[in-house]
């Protein structure tokens, strides 16, 4: 059954109406509106903590799990792009790709709706091996704020919580700058021991596209979609 709304305003109810009208837009994207959003921007600032991190961020890199480069105004891509996934589940893609010195690089997110309807999942990367909860909610100035909650590790019969000391949660909080006519977005990623491990800030416009006519373009889908929830 083709779902009547977004996911995302399933889940935030009338906190939905609160998110500037550009917000609403963008995440109206769904199989409900037939519409995927692509956002072209630069970001002003990709940056790492301290410098044990990155043999971490070089290993997720290889899942298109977070990036492994630091650099100011890097070009940047993403792809907003709904369709039903293996298991009969809307999914709305998160694909990031940074234009890098070198070669892009590129962080992939899923998110699909909780099985009762509450809640959204993101799974990460190229084989969906990390999989959290997100909480989203509105700021008094209409920006979307998405907090991240406990990460699970996931592959084949293994399914555990990633531990706090290995793990981190992420923040999310993007906006709509009127005078500029550009979304604006800032990412922090924070493991709790060791504080701030990676973000990245910057802006973008969006365009819009209808989905059922175009559908998912190749490589835009996972390699490995998981089906726990």
């Amino acid at each position: 059954m083709t779902p009547t709304t977004s996911m995302f305003r399933t889940v935030m109810g009338d906190d939905f109406d609160r998110l500037h009208p550009q917000l609403q837009r963008r995440f109206s994207v769904g199989l409900a509106s037939g519409e995927a959003c692509t956002g072209r921007g630069v970001m002003d600032r990709i940056w790492h903590g301290p410098a044990f991190v990155r043999p971490f961020l070089a290993l997720g890199a290889t899942r298109n799990i977070l990036v492994p480069k630091a650099g100011r105004d890097i070009p940047f891509v993403i792809e907003n792009v709904p369709y039903t996934d293996t298991y009969g589940r809307e999914t709305v893609t998160f694909v990031r790709t940074f234009d890098l010195p070198g070669r892009p690089r590129r962080f992939d997110a899923q998110m699909v709706l909780s099985p009762k309807g509450d809640r959204v999942l993101d799974y990460l990367g190229t084989h969906q091996h990390l999989a959290g909860e997100l909480h989203l909610g509105a700021e008094p100035d209409g920006s979307l704020l998405i907090r991240s909650g406990e990460h699970r590790f996931r592959e084949g019969p293994v399914d555990v919580r990633v531990p706090e000391l290995l793990g981190a949660t992420a923040e999310v909080r993007e906006s709509y700058d009127d005078a500029a006519g550009r979304f604006r977005i800032r990412v922090k990623v924070v493991n709790r021991r060791f504080g701030p491990l990676f973000g990245y800030e910057g802006s973008f416009t969006a365009s819009y596209r209808n989905v059922r006519a175009r559908g998912v373009r190749p490589g835009l889908r996972p390699v490995r979609e998981e089906a726990r929830a």
